[in-house]
């Protein structure tokens, strides 16, 4: 076989595996996104989500080297999530009610005693516990896209790192408290917390199992991360932002 038709088989066999990868693959996207969408406040276009995470799924496919010691479908994850949240920058913005309402709670959570419940939140700023739990999806949204790096380091769970200023506390402590406020949260929260970060199910698989809608287990995830924070940031003598 001369060299010419070697290359050409090369390319061709190279080409076929990419396809295969990408086929196969496409699972994941939908995973990654029905995880993301916990974290997302309401009105996102899932679509144009899911048209960037294949996309990433592509570029994933086309750049692994089979021959390093990585499963693909850990290559492929954080593309797949870079490339949704780079899109999430792009193209979603939040309206500017939902801007207000953050804006609006942020300085009653400066104002009230810590730690902070959403009870006490919706008391302060009149606003529903829907609308608060709303406003709180909205906030950590708008911290997550301001973040340089979508990758946590040494590869920690979100709920480890879920905003700063915890990245300054030591990662062994804040781990420890964590789990101390998790055994705290009302039932449902601890449940639906438990389901999600620690079972990696999505909104849709949690709600099936609590007999709640998915934009539901999104509210009651908002209210369980907030207080988690809370309890962390009063333990921890973090000063609110």
């Amino acid at each position: 076989m001369s060299t010419e038709a070697i290359q050409i088989y090369q390319r061709v066999a190279d080409q076929a595996r990419r396809d295969e990868l990408i086929v196969s693959h496409l699972p994941l996207v939908k995973h990654v996104i029905g995880r993301l969408i916990g974290e997302l406040p309401p009105g996102i276009d899932v679509e144009n989500l899911e048209s960037a995470g294949v996309l990433g799924l592509v570029e994933s496919a086309g750049k692994f080297d089979p021959n390093r010691n990585t499963l693909f479908k850990t290559y492929a994850y954080m593309r797949i999530r870079g490339s949704i949240l780079d899109e999430l920058r792009r193209n979603s913005p939040l309206p500017q009610h939902m801007l207000e309402r953050v804006s609006l709670i942020r300085k009653a959570q400066r104002k009230l005693p810590g730690p902070v419940t959403v009870e006490m939140l919706v008391e302060e700023t009149g606003l529903s516990t829907d609308e608060v739990s709303d406003a709180l999806a909205a906030e950590r949204f708008s911290r997550m896209v301001s973040w340089e790096q979508t990758a946590q380091p040494n590869n920690m769970n979100p709920m480890e790192s879920m905003a700063p200023p915890y990245a300054e506390v030591e990662r062994w402590e804040a781990v420890q408290q964590l789990g101390d406020a998790i055994e705290q949260l009302k039932p449902r929260e601890r449940l639906a917390v438990t389901l999600y970060y620690r079972q990696e199910l999505r909104l849709k698989e949690i709600g099936e199992i609590m007999q709640l809608s998915p934009s539901r287990i999104s509210r009651l995830l908002s209210r369980a991360i907030f207080e988690l924070g809370e309890k962390l940031r009063v333990k921890l003598a973090i000063p609110a932002e």
